[in-house]
């Protein structure tokens, strides 16, 4: 027997089935007559390894032509809004991260950019922390476009290129270990500046991955770019124009490659942007290939921006000086991941008692922060990243919420897919990039 606000369920020879519940699923099956009417509802997801995560989406088909497409989202919640309301501004640092979990680096910088302006400390970031900050998020992007590339393949059939591009991406997960002594989710981007400085050996690192990138880019573009069948299935496919876009809000290489070359890095720079040498990637298809052709081009403008981050990488601290906002510790990475250093806390039990206490509620309570709100928007891999931040005076958010890319671009799966084939539903929402840890958060 079922409990009312349950999915029912029933025992089976594997065990016990639930059955998926949520959106108006039972009233448009009800409203389908199966002798009269030739519609089909088809359920996809929120397990389906070509949703990218527990996204749902119910469809209404006539034979193979889509004529209605309801996305269902709220299966990963992860209450990561909520719970930095119970932490310190600092600790926030280690939830944002894991939002969209292909974009750590985005995620942490877009809430310490917030926090800061909130602080008031904008202009005291030093340069060196803003240099490593763009060189992490450009190295970030390139990771994030690799596993778009991989899926997409995988998704339309280039298997080789799931298999390429994690090899790729596991080159930059690399220099973060190297960087933080984590592959993801780092919580590196801190505010005030950044929890670690660049090692030596991830700058070589860095080198080689730049030496070797455009070489494997270039093996992409001659496996798929003549390619008919991948032309087949990303031409005219999934269009979402200029008017569509803007109409919902859609942003990131869906806008530009529907021809408006609208970049925060170039219209609203933060972190130094603004003295950068790079382009601002477009097309004019609006379709799946249009989103490939922008995706390989941002690829190679990350790499023209990480070869100038890395010749301006000059000695200096990476931290602001205010010791009432700077994190204390210094930080090292040793064979368990990153934590504080025996000579640091050597040399905090042996200073003074003001010192030591000084220490410990920095880490444990954390700075204040004046009341206010703000609203920081960056250019992350799929689109605007907007972090609103409310500080009523206290150690602790009054209230965060994230404007994700993911979850916005989303509502443009209907406009994209109604009227086309079944096969193309795919497609269009591969082209999206959604990360559905950004959209339920």
């Amino acid at each position: 027997m079922s409990t009312p606000g349950y999915a029912t369920e029933r025992e089976t020879t594997e065990g016990k089935v639930f059955n998926v519940t949520g959106g108006d699923w039972d009233t448009v099956v009800e409203g389908v007559d199966p002798l009269s009417d030739e519609r089909i509802v088809v359920n996809l997801g929120p397990q389906h390894p070509s949703t990218h995560g527990v996204l749902r989406l119910v469809l209404e088909l006539e034979g193979e032509t889509v004529t209605e497409v309801r996305p269902i989202v709220g299966y990963l919640h992860t209450g990561i809004e909520k719970n930095l309301e119970y932490r310190n501004w600092v600790q926030g640092t280690t939830f944002v991260t894991r939002m969209d979990y292909l974009a750590p680096i985005f995620n942490e910088t877009a809430y310490s950019l917030a926090v800061e302006k909130l602080l008031g400390i904008e202009e005291q970031i030093t340069e060196r922390a803003n240099t490593i900050r763009v060189l992490m998020m450009e190295l970030n992007r390139i990771s994030s476009h690799m596993v778009w590339f991989a899926t997409t393949g995988m998704e339309l059939g280039a298997i080789s290129l799931m298999l390429y591009g994690f090899r790729e991406r596991e080159y930059v997960l690399d220099i973060f270990e190297l960087c933080s002594g984590l592959r993801m989710n780092m919580a590196y981007v801190r505010p005030g500046g950044v929890a670690q400085d660049v090692p030596d050996e991830a700058i070589k690192k860095i080198d080689e991955l730049l030496d070797y990138l455009p070489k494997r880019l270039a093996e992409y573009e001659a496996m798929l770019s003549d390619n008919v069948i991948w032309k087949g299935r990303t031409q005219n496919v999934g269009v979402l124009d200029v008017t569509g876009c803007l109409a919902m809000g859609v942003t990131g290489p869906v806008l530009r490659s529907a021809g408006l070359a609208w970049d925060l890095r170039k219209t609203m720079p933060y972190c130094g942007y603004e003295t950068y040498d790079f382009n601002v990637p477009t097309a004019t298809s609006a379709d799946v290939w249009g989103r490939y052709q922008v995706r390989l081009a941002e690829t190679r403008e990350s790499m023209k921006i990480i070869r100038q981050a890395v010749d301006r990488l000059r000695p200096g601290p990476i931290m602001v000086a205010d010791k009432k906002i700077a994190w204390p510790a210094q930080l090292a990475i040793g064979v368990d991941g990153m934590g504080n250093s025996l000579e640091h806390v050597a040399k905090i039990m042996g200073q003074s008692m003001e010192s030591l206490i000084h220490h410990f509620k920095l880490v444990t309570e954390g700075f204040r922060v004046p009341p206010g709100q703000v609203y920081v928007p960056i250019e992350g891999p799929r689109g605007e990243l907007g972090a609103h931040a409310v500080s009523d005076g206290g150690t602790r958010p009054y209230r965060v919420h994230f404007r994700e890319p993911s979850f916005v671009n989303l509502q443009a799966i209907p406009a994209m897919s109604e009227g086309a084939l079944l096969a193309d539903v795919i497609a269009g929402g591969a082209s999206l990039d959604p990360v559905m840890g950004g959209c339920d958060r």
